[in-house]
């Protein structure tokens, strides 16, 4: 199926989602948007996201590069509360590509400045500071440090085994490398406070490393089978964390469900695999703000299997599929998980994703998911590439010009999937359409 985006208001939009049997609102009343809310020791700006969006542009060993500062200075001039850092690895063999960040005790320094002067772009522009999230990550089994797939697989899975190629006999992760990741995740984190980040996000999503563990069932040890042993190390890492750094805000990124029929699998219904179940999910948010997350980022889905789950578009990178469903479908699942968890757990601030598909509405839903306690947060990632000065428009009253916004074209995907710097092809053209030429000739 291909399905574009066609609608001329919130209103058509929102009818359109009725016809599909869909209740989804809009609310051009921004006010909520610019609400701040109280993190920690910090009160945040206003309500709006940049989610974390890897731009593939790290040098030397993994230090933010010039397109790096370039990025989140636009972002830290677009005005958003949260600015979310994207995915850094926390070891050069656990990057995903080549020129994926790195943080370690070589790259602190750099970004330390980055950090400084995303802060000092942002007070001289709105004389505020954003709250700078670093999210840390190990990549498991789509590790490409050098371009080529070097999987690191905490389980042996019959679907994710093929997608990434290995077979029976390839190594499995002993317990003993997962407590030393463990170790590392948390050593990491200093080094994110060092550098001067509010808080960091202990990766648990779209399938990497610690995403894939939620779901080990058929693994054997002290971090696989049971719900308690899946949930260890993610629980063992946010421990060490708070215990170390009781003043850094951790959260996480986490995967609601990972819609794959496959006997690893978190969040699905044994019996419906292509319904999420959130009993074990609900479970684990519960038990993670008890060790003392502040916040949680919902997600679902994996780009490497079923991307349209994870970020619902219009046209799918090269060779890759239609989308089996409405993208409507697919925006308003990510808005009913991160309800689900919101609802559950009402003390700790979630971010609702899946906004960028609607366009210039994406703020309309926002307003209303916010003032009807859906969530505390919206997270617009795939817009911050195109748009970064979304949160500037929306919080102005006058809301995002279509002229923009992201269309969902899967190019910046297509970009990260072809092992490239990262970025928006469309609205960022001058920078990012040769860039895709000559990734496109490879």
């Amino acid at each position: 199926m291909s399905f574009k985006f066609r609608y001329r208001s919130p209103e058509e939009t929102a009818q359109a989602a009725t016809t599909l049997g869909l209740s989804m609102g809009f609310s051009t009343d921004y006010q909520r948007l610019g609400e701040g809310l109280t993190l920690g020791q910090r009160t945040i700006p206003n309500r709006l996201v940049v989610q974390p969006m890897e731009g593939f542009d790290g040098v030397n060993q993994g230090e933010p590069g010039e397109l790096t500062f370039r990025r989140y200075l636009r972002y830290a001039k677009g005005g958003a509360g949260i600015i979310w850092f994207e995915a850094t690895a926390i070891l050069p063999e656990a990057r995903t590509n080549p020129q994926q960040l790195v943080l370690n005790s070589e790259t602190v320094d750099a970004f330390a400045r980055l950090v400084d002067a995303t802060k000092e772009a942002a007070w001289a522009e709105f004389r505020h500071e954003p709250f700078c999230i670093l999210q840390l990550t190990h990549s498991g089994r789509f590790s490409k440090p050098a371009g080529q797939r070097q999987p690191i697989i905490a389980v042996h899975d019959r679907v994710f085994d093929a997608v990434v190629g290995v077979d029976a006999a390839y190594p499995v992760l002993t317990d003993e490398e997962l407590e030393w990741i463990r170790d590392t995740f948390g050593e990491a984190s200093r080094l994110a406070y060092q550098a001067g980040f509010d808080g960091v996000d202990i990766k648990a999503c779209h399938r990497y490393l610690l995403s894939e563990l939620l779901a080990a069932k058929e693994r054997t040890g002290l971090y696989g089978g049971s719900y308690e042993r899946r949930t260890g190390l993610l629980k063992e890492i946010v421990a060490l964390v708070k215990n170390s750094l009781p003043t850094l805000t951790v959260a996480v990124r986490l995967n609601a469900t990972d819609l794959v029929d496959t006997a690893n699998s978190w969040g699905v219904s044994p019996e419906h695999p292509g319904r999420p179940d959130l009993g074990e999910p609900l479970r684990l948010v519960t038990d993670l703000a008890e060790l003392g997350v502040g916040l949680l980022n919902i997600t679902a889905g994996t780009p490497y299997y079923n991307p349209h789950v994870n970020r619902p578009y219009d046209q799918p990178v090269k060779n890759g599929y239609a989308a089996p469903e409405h993208p409507l479908q697919g925006v308003d699942r990510l808005f009913n998980l991160a309800a689900a968890i919101q609802t559950h757990l009402p003390a700790v601030p979630v971010v609702g994703s899946g906004y960028s598909w609607l366009r210039q509405f994406g703020g309309a839903a926002a307003a209303y998911n916010l003032s009807h306690g859906r969530h505390q947060l919206a997270g617009f990632g795939r817009q911050a590439f195109a748009y970064p000065g979304f949160a500037r428009d929306l919080l102005s009253g006058e809301g995002m010009r279509p002229e923009k916004t992201c269309i969902t074209c899967s190019k910046c995907s297509q970009l990260m999937q072809v092992g490239s710097s990262t970025g928006c092809v469309v609205r960022d053209a001058r920078v990012y359409a040769p860039i895709f030429q000559r990734a496109a000739q490879v």
